[in-house]
C-alpha cells in the first residue's frame, strides 16, 4: 500500500497559472502602496489557487509482479556442429538455474528452430514474437544463446533491458567452404560458358594454399583438379546436352574441419540452342508452297536457308541444270560440306529431276545416321517413279508409298499411339481441326504412327534412323491450316515440336524420366509410349535408396511426388532410364558461415548497454544494474529489475473540501481587512 499526494485541476493549468500572475501582480501592487493588510490577502488567494488545483491524497492497494528473463535457444542446423547443441543445453540449463533462484524473476525458455525454406537462422524473429506476449514493463533481461550467425537482423526489435549474446564456440574452429559466385540458368548448347568459384578458409585455419576439387556432370564419374584456396577460381564448361545439366563440384573434407557440409554445391544449367539453323528445300511450286517458309520465319530464333525449284517437270527445253537460276546455288557447298551445320533438312514436294545428284542424296541419308534430321513433307510426287522414296534417302524413310493418292476430305486425327507421343499429345482443340483433302497413302516399314488421316491411314510417321531422326508427312495441304479453312489447326505448335523433337530436347522424348523439385518435394515424371512403368528407384544424398510407384496422370504420362529428406543430388532410375535432380540451393544458408561470432549482433547489443561473451570461458555471473547503465563486465552480466506491479484498488480523500475552503478564504479576507481598518 502507497500514498501520494495528486492534483485533479478544476480549469486548465495555463489559465491557474495565468491567475496566479494576475494575483501575483496586484499583491505587489498592494505591497507598492503600503497596504498593510497584503499578507492576510496573499495567504486567502493561495487558497482559491490551491482549491482549483483540488488536491487529494490517493492510497493504492498495489500487487509486486516478478520480472521477466527471456533465454532464447539457437537450435539451427549450424548450432549442430561439434559439441555445440550440448554446450548450449547444459548452459541454458545453468542459467535458467541461477535465474529461478534469484527473487522475483520469471524464465520465459524459447528454443529457435530452423526458418522454413532455407532461411536460415530467425533469431530475430523469435525475438520480437516473445517481446510481442509479454508486458514490456516486465522484461529486465534477454540472453541469447547461439553461434551469432542468424539471417533475419533486419526483423530486430526495439529492445526495453539489456541483451547479452552467449556464444557457443570455440577459438579452434575453423571451417572450409566452396563458394558458387557466379553461374547462369541458361547456356547456349556448344559455347563455352564460365562458372566462377572459391574456396575460403575460416577461423583457426592450418594455413593450406591448395586443395582438391572434384566435378561431375549428371552424375557421371567425377574428375579431380588440385585448385588454389583464397582465390576466384574460372571454370570453363561447354554444355552439349539440351535441357537440365546438373553439376556438383565437391570439395573433400579436411581433417578436424568444422563440417564439410558446405564442401559441395549443386549448380542446375539449362542448355538451350541459340539457333535453329534449318535447310528448306522445296520442289514442285504448289498451293502451299510458302506455308514452310513463312512457319519458320516466323520464329526469330531459326536460322532458315530456303532452295526451291521452280522449274516444273513438264516444261522440257533443254536448258542445262547449271543455267536454271540467276546466281549459281550452292547445291555442293550445302549438301556436301556444310550439311552438318544444319540442325534440320526439310524436303516438301521434292522428286528426282536431276537437280541434287544421288550423292547429293546419299549425303543427306549419312547426315541422319550421323545424328541429323530430316523432314519429308509428301505431295503426289511422292507416290511417282520419281519419288524420293526411289533415292537413298528411301532406306531410311519410315514408309513406302503405294503409288495410290487419295483425294477425299477428311480430318486429321491423333492415333491412339500419338496421345502417348509428346510430339501430338496435348495438342489444341483435337478432332476440331479444319479438314484436309489429300494424302499420299503409304505403308508403314517402321517407326511410329503419330496421326491418321482418310479412312485411318498413316498421316505423320516419326522414326529414329542411326543417330538421328525423320518424319513423314504423307500430305501436302497442311497449308490449309495456315489459311484458316474450316478453322484451321495447331500447324506451328506441331511445327515446332516436329522440329524439337527432331534436335532431341529431352522435354520431348517419347522415352523420358525426370523430376522438377519445389522446395523439399521432388514431382518425378516418367512419358513412356508402353502402357505401364515400373517403380522408380531414388538413391539419396546419402547413398541409401528406395522405390516410389507412379501413377498415371495423362496418356503416356506417369507421376508422383516424394518428399526429400535433405538436401543434395538425388539419382532416379527406372528400367534402363536414369536422371539426376540436385535438391535444395547450391549451399544450404546455415553451413555458408559457420564459426561463431557476435559481429552481425554487436551493434544491437551495444545500444542496450549488454554484453558478448563465450561459454568457452565457463558461464558468467548474473547481476542487477540500474536502468541505462553498463550491463556487462569481466566475468559478469546484468539485468534491469523492473520492479513492476499490478494496482488492485485506489482511494482518494480531498484534502481541501469546499466547506474547508470558504472558511478559509473568508476569514483570510476579513483578517486583512480588519487589519487595514484599524490602521
Amino acid at each position: 500500500m502507497t500514498g501520494t499526494i495528486v492534483m485533479s485541476p478544476l480549469i486548465p493549468l495555463p489559465l491557474i497559472l495565468a491567475l496566479a500572475v494576475a494575483i501575483g501582480a496586484a499583491l505587489a501592487f498592494a505591497i507598492w502602496r503600503g497596504l498593510v493588510g497584503w499578507p492576510w490577502r496573499s495567504l486567502a488567494a493561495f487558497v482559491l489557487l490551491l482549491a482549483l488545483l483540488q488536491p487529494s491524497y490517493q492510497i493504492e492497494d498495489r500487487s509486486p509482479r516478478s520480472d521477466i528473463v527471456l533465454l532464447l535457444e539457437d537450435q539451427s542446423a549450424s548450432q549442430r556442429l561439434a559439441d555445440r547443441a550440448q554446450t548450449t543445453q547444459d548452459a541454458a540449463d545453468q542459467l535458467e538455474a541461477v535465474l529461478d533462484a534469484r527473487p522475483n524473476t520469471e524464465i520465459r525458455r524459447i528454443p529457435v528452430p530452423d526458418a522454413p525454406d532455407n532461411n536460415g537462422t530467425a533469431l530475430m524473429t523469435a525475438l520480437s514474437k516473445a517481446l510481442a506476449e509479454e508486458p514490456r514493463g516486465r522484461i529486465a533481461g534477454i540472453f541469447l544463446l547461439s553461434d551469432g550467425r542468424l539471417h533475419d537482423l533486419e526483423a530486430a526489435p526495439d529492445l526495453p533491458a539489456p541483451m547479452h549474446l552467449l556464444l557457443t564456440g570455440k577459438d579452434t574452429d575453423w571451417d572450409r567452404r566452396l563458394i558458387v559466385q557466379d553461374a547462369p540458368a541458361f547456356a547456349i548448347l556448344d559455347e563455352e560458358l564460365v562458372l566462377r568459384l572459391r574456396i575460403d578458409d575460416e577461423g583457426a585455419a592450418p594455413g593450406d594454399t591448395t586443395t582438391q576439387i572434384q566435378i561431375s556432370v549428371d552424375a557421371d564419374p567425377p574428375q579431380t583438379y588440385d585448385v588454389p584456396i583464397g582465390e576466384d577460381l574460372n571454370l570453363p564448361m561447354t554444355l552439349t546436352r539440351g535441357g537440365r545439366n546438373v553439376i556438383r563440384f565437391v570439395v573433400p573434407k579436411a581433417q578436424g574441419e568444422l563440417t564439410d557440409r558446405n564442401n559441395a554445391a549443386l549448380v542446375q544449367i539449362n542448355g538451350v540452342r541459340d539457333r535453329l539453323r534449318v535447310l528448306l528445300v522445296s520442289g514442285e511450286p504448289h498451293a502451299g508452297g510458302r506455308t514452310w517458309r513463312n512457319l519458320l520465319k516466323s520464329d526469330s530464333s531459326v536460322d532458315l536457308v530456303h532452295f526451291t525449284i521452280l522449274r516444273p517437270p513438264e516444261k522440257q527445253d533443254g536448258v542445262p541444270v547449271t543455267e536454271l537460276s540467276l546466281i549459281a546455288f550452292p547445291t555442293r557447298e550445302l549438301f556436301m560440306e556444310k550439311i552438318h551445320d544444319f540442325d534440320l533438312i526439310i524436303f516438301d514436294r521434292y522428286k528426282r529431276r536431276g537437280i541434287l545428284p544421288a550423292l547429293y542424296l546419299e549425303n543427306v541419308r549419312s547426315y541422319v545416321e550421323q545424328g541429323g534430321a530430316v523432314l519429308v513433307a509428301a505431295g503426289p510426287d511422292f507416290a511417282s517413279a520419281d519419288s524420293i522414296f526411289r533415292s537413298p534417302l528411301g532406306d531410311i524413310l519410315p514408309a513406302e508409298p503405294t503409288a495410290r493418292v487419295v483425294e477425299q476430305a477428311y480430318r486429321p486425327t491423333v492415333s491412339d499411339l500419338g496421345l502417348r507421343h509428346p510430339v501430338t499429345a496435348d495438342l489444341k482443340q483435337a478432332g476440331e481441326w479444319g479438314r484436309w483433302m489429300r494424302q499420299i497413302e503409304v505403308d508403314p516399314i517402321r517407326g511410329t504412327v503419330v496421326m491418321e488421316g482418310a479412312d485411318a491411314r498413316p498421316l505423320l510417321l516419326l522414326d529414329r534412323v542411326g543417330e538421328g531422326r525423320i518424319a513423314l508427312l504423307a500430305s501436302d495441304h497442311a497449308w490449309l491450316w495456315s489459311r484458316g479453312f474450316e478453322g484451321g489447326g495447331p500447324q506451328l505448335d506441331l511445327l515446332r515440336r516436329l522440329a524439337h523433337w527432331m534436335m532431341k530436347e529431352p522435354e520431348l522424348e517419347e522415352e523420358a524420366l525426370w523430376a522438377e523439385a519445389n522446395g523439399q518435394t521432388l514431382r518425378i515424371i516418367r512419358r513412356t509410349l508402353a502402357q505401364g512403368v515400373g517403380p522408380v528407384t531414388i538413391t539419396r544424398p546419402d547413398g541409401g535408396t528406395e522405390q516410389i510407384t507412379l501413377q498415371e496422370t495423362s496418356p503416356g504420362r506417369y507421376e508422383a511426388l516424394y518428399e526429400g529428406p535433405e538436401i543434395g543430388l538425388y539419382r532416379l532410375t527406372e528400367g534402363d532410364l536414369s536422371s539426376v535432380i540436385g535438391l535444395g540451393p547450391s549451399a544450404p544458408r546455415e553451413y555458408e558461415r559457420t564459426i561463431a561470432s557476435g559481429d552481425a549482433l554487436e551493434p544491437l547489443i551495444d545500444a542496450t548497454a549488454g554484453g558478448i561473451v563465450s561459454l568457452e570461458d565457463g558461464l558468467p555471473s548474473i547481476r542487477n544494474v540500474r536502468d541505462g547503465r553498463p550491463a556487462a563486465g569481466r566475468g559478469w552480466l546484468g539485468i534491469t529489475p523492473r520492479e513492476a506491479y499490478d494496482t488492485l484498488d485506489i482511494r482518494q480523500t480531498p484534502l481541501m473540501p469546499t466547506w474547508l475552503v470558504l472558511l478559509l478564504a473568508a476569514l483570510l479576507i476579513m483578517m486583512g481587512w480588519m487589519r487595514e481598518g484599524r490602521r
